[in-house]
């Protein structure tokens, strides 16, 4: 007899090795992008921004949800060009996370990374869309609300520090 949290379960081992070892791979380029060093921390911040301490811990718990995501969404999909899209819209969504790090950080436009993480926005919500089970989906939207209320941090930045 199945257990309700079984559905919930990567039976692909692959898959699931390829998907954390693409989150691990992503994380770790986003924190090789991440200089927090003097500019960063001359820069003012908005009242809402949590701890600096608080993004490490956050960011591990949404790559987490998105590679289960990934691989729950790989294993649903049709194989061909319904799994093509999906991996497709993986990466997009991968190469904007690390874009926004790059612009904000390694360039040092909070500007730039404000115009960028809309587009990072708009991708995470096409996961969702395009998730080829509703469980993908549930599994994304940690992921989105996060991303939206960086977004508002970006902003206050470029607020708080014009150029």
């Amino acid at each position: 007899m199945r257990r309700w949290w079984q559905d919930w379960l990567p039976t692909d081992r692959r898959a699931t090795a390829l998907a954390a070892l693409g989150a691990v791979v992503l994380a770790g380029l986003g924190g090789l992008a991440t200089d927090l060093g003097p500019w960063y921390a001359g820069l003012r911040q908005p009242a809402w921004k949590p701890p600096d301490l608080w993004f490490g811990p956050v960011w591990t718990l949404i790559f987490t949800l998105a590679a289960w995501s990934a691989v729950l969404g790989w294993q649903a999909a049709a194989p061909g060009a319904p799994r093509r899209r999906w991996l497709l819209a993986i990466g997009l969504n991968a190469l904007l996370n690390l874009g926004w790090s790059l612009l904000f950080f390694t360039l040092r436009r909070p500007d730039w990374a404000l115009a960028e993480v809309v587009l990072l926005v708009l991708s995470v919500g096409m996961l969702i869309r395009i998730a080829p089970t509703w469980r993908a989906a549930v599994l994304l939207w940690p992921y989105l609300a996060w991303v939206t209320y960086a977004s508002t941090i970006n902003a206050g930045v470029v607020h708080l520090n014009p150029a």
